[in-house]
């Protein structure tokens, strides 16, 4: 981070993870010392937030946690509506059986189902936990129903949304990650230079496991974070 700051390139920091809101995030970043602003924060809840608005939809039935519904709500957006346009999906740490029964009722009844994040695991240091994708086969097996449209990486509008606000050239932008069919193929897909960092999740033999222009081929591969501008 202090290099990037040290040569001038700025940051943002970008998370399919819609369990926290936008201030919960920054706190997490101060805490590690890491100096951020809100507006360097990206998280799936902002691209499904401009999907919400672009399809005008104000009433929903959300099943997600207190700092999701906040960011829905801070945007005019009702989130436990008894006649919901959408039920939306996110990443619900606070998870009850009655957010899942009455999003299932909706379902039954026509809803339709919007996702924040195609993930199928949060990682964490004692394995792999349930995510909105887990969430979404639940759904599928007790409904029959799949999601209209699924926001977040690898959507290209997660991040092209910040880089058209910029008035930047995406190819002179990089989305430095380590999971392949979302933060390597969200890069592809918005024309900026994807950097692949194996230190989480994907390794090399994921890489030369891929077809040769496949979507998630990275253009740069390093260890970690810390062999950039080097």
């Amino acid at each position: 981070m202090q290099r990037c700051q040290e040569r001038g390139v700025r940051r943002f920091f970008l998370s399919n993870n819609s369990s926290r809101s936008v201030s919960q995030y920054l706190d997490k970043l101060l805490k590690f010392n890491i100096p951020a602003q809100e507006q360097d924060i990206l998280l799936s809840t902002h691209d499904l937030l401009s999907w919400l608005g672009d399809n005008s939809i104000t009433e929903t039935w959300l099943v997600g946690t207190k700092g999701m519904a906040q960011m829905l709500q801070d945007a005019g957006i009702t989130t436990d509506s008894e006649k919901p346009q959408y039920v939306v999906l996110g990443y619900d740490t606070e998870l009850t059986y009655d957010k899942i029964m009455t999003a299932s009722i909706h379902m039954h009844a026509g809803v339709p189902l919007v996702a924040s994040h195609p993930d199928m695991v949060c990682p964490s240091p004692e394995g792999g936990l349930p995510d909105v994708g887990a969430y979404l086969a639940m759904f599928k097996a007790t409904t029959g129903v799949d999601p209209v449209h699924i926001t977040g990486k690898p959507n290209a509008g997660m991040i092209l949304h910040k880089i058209d606000e910029l008035g930047l050239d995406p190819a002179r932008c990089a989305m430095v990650g380590d999971r392949l069919y979302t933060d390597i193929a969200m890069a592809n897909r918005a024309g900026c230079v994807g950097v692949l960092v194996l230190s989480g999740e994907a390794t090399m033999a994921d890489v030369e496991a891929l077809d040769a222009g496949a979507e998630q081929m990275p253009n740069l591969i390093v260890d970690s974070v810390d062999e950039l501008f080097r």
